[in-house]
């Protein structure tokens, strides 16, 4: 099916996606604990017991989120959200991507307390003083640029805002790394979600649940099949059914802070449970890892197609006990 959305319908959809953005990253970021993720599961460097990746056993599950066992309010939100919404605001000001006013409203809009990684603060102070951001994301990591999951972790509102076009919301997805992101693995992740986001909009709109295996397809078509987050989605549709132990140890959970080790794991939840909210972010929790962040990501690609207070939606109680959005959020 093909047609055009309307601004006010964009808008619709992309805050509903942001909704289900800034509500995983508060719930998730009650359950992070730094270093308490393995720092890389696919290379053998286990946690200590009761993981048992033979057997496909977790560490003890968390409270039921499905059933009301919720941390106490107010859920406050982190980096992920605020940088989500300075997306959003971008979108709902002019309609798509400008890289240099979006630079610099990132960096004017930094809280260090909201959890930014001093990657990421660095970028950001070079360009609050007068650093074109090319060359200040270009800097990062000795010249590499960073391959972090921060561009992916914004972008799902976007990706929902652009339902009416994949090839849009991959340009626009890659226009936004950009201004923090140099490294293809970062620029990478943040096309695959914001396809993701923009497949599962449209589903919605169609009325029709793609299967795992068709939405994670989509995905790694719109990909450079050159890149480790390409791999990794395309390894994520044959681990579908598979135990969650077997899938953190070939997809990683975030604990690394990539791309590589957190895209393919996220949209393996998202396309497990694109019609219930509330298990996707059940499973990323008890995945452990970057949590906010990977709870950031499902929350607003499963958002996108259920929308909020729906059944299986994002819930009602829970968007309650998540801090405000900030006033200038769209």
């Amino acid at each position: 099916m093909s047609f055009i959305l309307f601004a006010d319908a964009r808008l619709a959809l992309a805050r509903d996606s942001l909704a289900g953005l800034s509500t995983g990253d508060a719930l998730g970021a009650q359950y992070f604990l730094p270093g308490s993720a393995p720092a890389d599961l696919a290379t053998g460097a286990l946690p200590p017991a009761p993981w048992d990746l033979a057997t496909g056993a977790l560490p003890p599950a968390p409270p039921d989120l499905a059933a009301g066992a919720l941390p106490p309010a107010p859920w406050e939100w982190t980096d992920d959200t605020e940088m989500a919404c300075s997306v959003l605001a971008e979108l709902a000001d002019s309609g798509g991507i400008d890289r240099d006013r979006l630079a610099l409203a990132f960096a004017e809009r930094c809280a260090p307390r909201r959890g930014y990684g001093a990657g990421a603060m660095l970028i950001l102070r070079l360009i609050r003083t007068g650093t074109p951001w090319p060359v200040a994301a270009a800097s990062a990591f000795d010249g590499q640029g960073s391959c972090g999951n921060g561009a992916a972790m914004r972008v799902g509102p976007l990706g929902a805002y652009f339902a009416d076009s994949t090839a849009r919301a991959a340009a626009q997805a890659r226009a936004s790394a950009e201004v923090t992101h140099a490294h293809p693995e970062g620029i990478a992740g943040a096309v695959a979600v914001a396809v993701a986001a923009a497949l599962a909009a449209r589903a919605r709109l169609d009325g029709h649940r793609p299967s795992p295996e068709r939405l994670l397809g989509g995905i790694a078509a719109a990909l450079d099949p050159g890149t480790e987050v390409y791999r990794r989605i395309s390894r994520a549709a044959g681990l579908l059914g598979r135990p969650l132990a077997r899938v953190v140890a070939a997809l990683g959970n975030g604990s690394r802070v990539t791309a590589q080790d957190t895209v393919g794991f996220t949209l393996w939840v998202a396309a497990t449970h694109l019609d219930d909210y509330p298990a996707a972010i059940q499973v990323c929790v008890q995945a452990g890892g970057d949590v906010d962040t990977t709870s950031a990501i499902v929350g607003a690609v499963v958002a996108a197609y259920t929308g909020v207070g729906t059944p299986g939606g994002v819930p009602e109680p829970w968007l309650a006990a998540r801090e405000p959005l900030p006033t200038w959020a769209p």
